[in-house]
């Protein structure tokens, strides 16, 4: 099948011709130092008319703190100014707002490549999912325990100073963000976590960067039996058109009306629409609403709100009348929400932890000269009941 779009390909077929004025860039080394400087500045504009979740943010506006726009202030070339993008977007503290571009240094992205999922709760950094397979898991990291301190500094001060680097100060939800991204740690060297355990004890643990693990070796679809059901698992190539051909193939194996299981409890990276429709496809015979979209950038622009619900069709030749299951956990993100989210409303039991919640869908914005991109969640997505995506709760998990 060819077919392979990305997310970006998609959205940017419903964008209006305005939604991005960005001047074609030209190459970095014909940029003066003021053009990068004007980029830099440029961010806190773009924020403010693209980004889809303004009342996240104080006053529902996107700002600069005097320190980072006295960064900004002294960009002089694509380097410094990649370097003060990524410290800029820090500040939305949303794991799906990304660079198009980063450094051998840069932080993880989170939560591809993490293997600790951590949330604030009160004064304690609590591990709430560990992924299987990963570094954290194998040095005997267990859900619940503690993450107490990063290089050997007490986690509480080094999320207050990793906010106070940026000018600015955290709460509650902002700090399980950070504290996610220092147990990721930076993509080039590996991470020293102090955890403890539910006896009580604490141990430094060296571990391995997620980067450097071999994850992409693994096929696109695994199936397999359980019981009497046929178990598919999706290995995070949601955006690859092979996982269609894969999917179509381990579908074939199911008798007429069998439990199905899918499991995305390994589809962090998303993916893009096309994919996740084919999969669906399997499980409807006329066609059926699976999310809604919502464009605030639009509704900005032009006053007039834009929202609309996305539908998968049968595909011909390919129907399974069967009961399904997903399983989910804190590593499905983005397309793989989308997929638990379509699924649900298909009638499908969605059961694991809480997901990755992921913010909407990312379109690729460019700074206008110099052309970095800038990957922001730019459209709202939900159920079909009018659910926001990233707090759907998943049905406890039956399985081990």
């Amino acid at each position: 099948m060819r077919f392979a779009l990305t997310l970006l390909s998609i959205a940017l077929v419903i964008l209006p011709p305005s939604a991005d004025a960005a001047a074609q860039p030209v190459a970095a080394e014909n940029l003066n130092i003021l053009q990068f400087r004007s980029d830099a500045l440029a961010m806190e504009d773009l924020v403010n008319r693209v980004y889809a979740y303004s009342e996240r943010l104080d006053g529902g506006r996107y700002q600069l703190t005097p320190r980072l726009r006295s960064e900004g202030e002294a960009v002089s070339d694509q380097s410094s100014l990649l370097r003060f993008a990524e410290r800029a977007l820090l500040l939305l503290a949303d794991h799906h707002a990304i660079t198009g571009s980063s450094f051998r240094d840069s932080w993880a992205v989170v939560p591809t490549f993490a293997d600790l999922w951590v949330e604030r709760v009160g004064g304690t950094y609590r591990i709430e999912a560990v992924r299987g397979g990963s570094p954290a898991e194998s040095a005997g990291i267990r859900n619940g325990d503690v993450l107490t301190a990063v290089d050997g500094v007490p986690v509480s001060e080094a999320v207050r100073s990793f906010w106070l680097d940026l000018g600015t100060q955290g709460s509650p939800q902002r700090d399980g963000f950070a504290a996610r991204l220092l147990a990721a740690g930076r993509r080039d060297r590996p991470r020293r976590l102090t955890i403890r355990d539910g006896t009580g004890r604490e141990r430094m643990h060296q571990l391995q960067s997620m980067y450097e693990t071999q994850r992409y070796g693994r096929l696109p679809v695994e199936s397999r039996r359980e019981g009497r059901s046929l178990l598919i698992r999706v290995n995070d190539q949601l955006g690859n058109s092979t996982t269609v051909d894969a999917f179509d193939t381990a579908m074939r194996q199911a008798h007429p009306r069998q439990h199905i299981i899918i499991d995305l409890t390994e589809t962090p990276s998303g993916g893009n629409t096309v994919v996740a429709r084919a999969i669906m496809g399997w499980f409807v015979n006329r066609p059926r609403s699976y999310q809604m979209h919502r464009l605030p950038m639009e509704e900005r622009e032009s006053g007039i709100p834009r929202q609309w619900v996305e539908q998968v069709l049968p595909r011909p030749g390919m129907l399974h009348l069967g009961p399904v299951e997903v399983r989910v956990s804190r590593w499905t993100g983005s397309m793989g929400e989308g997929l638990a989210i379509g699924f649900h409303a298909l009638g499908a039991r969605v059961t694991g932890t809480r997901m990755a919640g992921l913010l909407g869908a990312i379109y690729d914005h460019r700074l206008p000269s110099s052309g970095l991109v800038i990957k922001l969640p730019t459209e709202r997505l939900m159920t079909v009941a009018g659910q926001p995506r990233e707090s759907f709760i998943p049905r406890p998990s039956r399985h081990p």
